[in-house]
C-alpha cells in the first residue's frame, strides 16, 4: 500500500494560514462524476479520502434515480448535480466550477485504484505534468473487469489517435486522471458523453503539453451495480469524436485525403472513357465524362478548403496556447510530497 498523502483541501474560496507558503499547500479536489452509483460511490469515496485526506472529495449527480446523492452525502463528499445528462457535461461543470491547484478525475464505479492517487499527484507535481493518465492493468483473475470486446476497442481508438496525434499515450479512453490547473481551466470540454476522454487526449497532444503515465489496478465493480457503458453505441460516438477532431485539428490532411480519393474515383471512371475516345475519337458516355470532371473539381475544393481551414487551426490553436500560458504555472515544493511507500 502507499503512504497517504496530506495535501490542503480544495475550495471555491480557500483560506490559507499565513504561515503557510503556498508552494507547499497544493489544494486537491477529487472529481467523481456520478450516475445511478448508490451501490459503489460510498467505499470510493471513503477511499479516496484515506489516499488523500487532505483533499476534497466532489460528487456530481447526473440524474441519478437512487440514493446517490445522500449516500456521497454521508460519506463526507460534497455533494452537487448536473441536469444535461452525460459524463462530458458533467465534467464541464466540474472543471467551471471547482477551484483548486490539482484535479484528479475518477469515476464513480469503484473499479479504480485509490491507493495509486497519491502517486498520480506525486507525478503531476515532481514532473510538472499537466495531465497524468491511470493506465488500466487487470490482474488475471478479474478479467471480467475490462473485458475483451472492451479491450480491443480501446486498443483501435488509441491506435487511431497515436497515429494521428502522437505516440505519447497508451490508455485513450482511462477514466482516471490528474490534471493541472492549467490544464482544466483552458480546456474547452465540448464534448457531451464518454467521448470526453478522447478530448483530453486530443487536446493535450494537439498543444504538445507534458503528460505521464502511471498503470494502476483495475478491478470489477461492487455487486449490485450496473455499468452504464453501451459498447457498440459509445464506441460509434468516440469514433465519430475522433474523425471530427482529425477535420477540426488536422484540417489539411483530413480535407487532402477527401481530395485525393475523390480524384482517384474520378480517374476510375474516367479511364473508359479517355480510353473509347482514344480509339473512336468520340465520347459515347457523356454523363459518365461529366461525372468525372464533377469529382475532379470536388478535390480541387476539398484540397483548397483544407488550405484555408489549416489557417483557420493555427490561429485557434495560437488562441488555445495563449489561454493555457494565461494561467500561472503552479509552484509547489516537491519536497513536501511524501515518497511512496512499498506496495
Amino acid at each position: 500500500m502507499s503512504d497517504s498523502l496530506t495535501l490542503a483541501p480544495a475550495d471555491p474560496w480557500p483560506a490559507r494560514p499565513a504561515s503557510a507558503p503556498r508552494a507547499a499547500l497544493p489544494r486537491i479536489a477529487v472529481l467523481v462524476p456520478c450516475y445511478n452509483e448508490e451501490v459503489a460511490i460510498p467505499s470510493v469515496v471513503e477511499a479516496f479520502r484515506a489516499a488523500l485526506p487532505g483533499a476534497t472529495i466532489y460528487v456530481y449527480d447526473n440524474n441519478s434515480r437512487d440514493r446517490t446523492r445522500d449516500v456521497a452525502r454521508a460519506a463526507g463528499a460534497v455533494v452537487r448535480t448536473e441536469p444535461l445528462q452525460g459524463k462530458g457535461n458533467v465534467v464541464r461543470r466540474m472543471f467551471a466550477d471547482i477551484e483548486a491547484d490539482i484535479y484528479l478525475l475518477v469515476d464513480g464505479d469503484g473499479t479504480y485504484d485509490a491507493a495509486d492517487a497519491p502517486e498520480m499527484v506525486r507525478r503531476l507535481i515532481e514532473d510538472r505534468l499537466d495531465m497524468v493518465t491511470g493506465v488500466r492493468v487487470t490482474p488475471e483473475e478479474m478479467t471480467g473487469a475490462y473485458r475483451p470486446g472492451h479491450r480491443f476497442g480501446n486498443a483501435v481508438l488509441t491506435g487511431m489517435v497515436r497515429l494521428l496525434f502522437g505516440n505519447r499515450i497508451s490508455d485513450m479512453l482511462s477514466g482516471y486522471r490528474a490534471f493541472s490547473r492549467r490544464f482544466v481551466k483552458s480546456f474547452p470540454a465540448l464534448a457531451e458523453g464518454f467521448e470526453t476522454e478522447t478530448e483530453f487526449t486530443v487536446h493535450a497532444l494537439q498543444l504538445r503539453l507534458p503528460v505521464g503515465e502511471v498503470r494502476t489496478a483495475y478491478g470489477e465493480r461492487p455487486k449490485g451495480s450496473a455499468s452504464k457503458l453501451r459498447t457498440y453505441t459509445d464506441g460509434l460516438k468516440i469514433l465519430r469524436m475522433i474523425v471530427m477532431l482529425v477535420k477540426g485539428e488536422r484540417p489539411l490532411a483530413f480535407f487532402s485525403a477527401t481530395g485525393a480519393l475523390l480524384m482517384l474515383v474520378a480517374v476510375a471512371i474516367f479511364l473508359p472513357v479517355l480510353l473509347e475516345y482514344l480509339r473512336t475519337g468520340l465520347v459515347p458516355r457523356l454523363p459518365t465524362a461529366v461525372l468525372a470532371t464533377g469529382l475532379s473539381l470536388a478535390s480541387l475544393l476539398s484540397f483548397a478548403c483544407g488550405l484555408v481551414l489549416d489557417t483557420v487551426t493555427r490561429g485557434r490553436k495560437e488562441a488555445k496556447r495563449i489561454a493555457y500560458l494565461a494561467v500561472p504555472a503552479p509552484e509547489f515544493d516537491a519536497g513536501a510530497i511524501g515518497r511512496r511507500g512499498p506496495t
